[in-house]
């Protein structure tokens, strides 16, 4: 019983976390391909061009999309602290 519940939120919780990130990371990857592409067409081998181009569209992301992973966390933590009362019962 026990387990089954803690496998549950498990899966519950990594489903969110993959969620959750994923946009951050599609964009981060997006972006630092385009720099590589552009980094082997021009010949630059400067190892830090990526950072600002990541930093400022991981911001846009944050900004565009924050409110959607705060309701899915917040949801989730709801949601588990709702099933504390069932399960102390049990």
């Amino acid at each position: 019983m026990l387990s089954s519940y803690v496998m549950d939120v498990t899966r519950e919780v990594v489903w969110t976390v993959v969620k959750t990130a994923a946009p951050l990371l599609v964009v981060s990857l997006i972006i630092g391909l385009c720099i590589s592409v552009f980094q082997t067409i021009t010949s630059i081998q400067e190892q830090t061009l990526t950072f600002v181009p990541k930093f400022l569209a991981i911001m846009v992301v944050v900004l565009l999309f924050g409110s959607w992973i705060m309701g899915n966390v917040s949801d989730l933590l709801i949601s588990i602290m709702n099933q504390i009362p069932v399960i102390i019962k049990r």
